[in-house]
C-alpha cells in the first residue's frame, strides 16, 4: 500500500506538468473556484513538521478561516505571489490565518531560505513527497502554487490555481469567514 500511495505521489507531482528549472509541474492560471456552503466538505487535517524543524499543531486552526498555500522553493510563480500573500497574511490577522505546504524541497534549507527571503512570518508544513496534498480530494490543490481556503467550519470553501495576488485573499466574502 506504501508502494502504491508512493507511486500516486510521484505520478500527480512530477508527472502531468512543464518543465520549469529542471523540475516538472503543473502551472495554473490563477483561476479561482469557490463550493456553495452546502457542497462543502471537511479538509483534512494538516499536521506535521514545519520546515523549521518545529511541530504544526492544527487545533490551533479550530474555527478560524484558514488560507493554506501550497509551494516549493523552486518554483518561479511561489517567489513571485510570496509577497503578496505575505501581505494578504498581515491584512488578514485576526480574521485568517495563514499555513503554508512546502512541497518537493527535498531539503528544508531552500524551503528556510525562501521563507527569509520573502519575509514569510506565518508557518510551512514541510511535505517533501506531497502526502499532506493527497488528502485534498474534492478540490486538490493540483498546481504549485495553489492556494486552498478553509472555512470556520474547517470545510474547503475556494481555490486558487496558480499564483495568486492579495486581493482575493483581502476580498474574503462573510459566507467563506463565517462558514455559511
Amino acid at each position: 500500500m506504501r508502494r502504491l500511495v508512493a507511486l500516486l505521489v510521484v505520478v500527480l507531482l512530477a508527472g502531468c506538468g512543464t518543465a520549469q528549472s529542471g523540475r516538472g509541474f503543473v502551472s495554473g492560471d490563477g483561476s479561482y473556484t469557490t463550493v456553495p456552503p452546502a457542497q462543502r466538505k471537511a479538509a483534512p487535517a494538516l499536521k506535521g513538521t514545519t520546515v523549521d524543524g518545529g511541530t504544526f499543531d492544527p487545533s490551533t486552526l479550530t474555527g478560524k478561516v484558514v488560507v493554506i498555500n501550497v509551494w516549493g522553493s523552486w518554483c518561479a510563480p511561489c517567489r513571485k505571489e510570496a509577497a503578496d500573500l505575505q501581505a494578504a497574511a498581515t491584512q488578514t490577522s485576526g480574521k485568517a490565518v495563514f499555513v503554508g505546504v512546502n512541497t518537493r524541497d527535498l531539503d528544508p534549507a531552500p524551503a528556510q531560505a525562501f521563507q527569509r527571503a520573502f519575509g514569510v512570518t506565518y508557518p510551512s508544513l514541510y511535505d517533501p513527497t506531497g502526502a499532506l496534498l493527497l488528502g485534498f480530494t474534492d478540490l486538490p490543490p493540483n498546481a504549485i502554487p495553489s492556494t486552498l481556503v478553509l472555512d470556520a467550519k474547517g470545510r474547503v470553501a475556494a481555490r486558487i490555481v496558480g499564483p495568486t495576488t492579495t486581493a482575493p485573499i483581502v476580498g474574503l466574502d462573510s459566507d467563506i469567514a463565517e462558514g455559511h
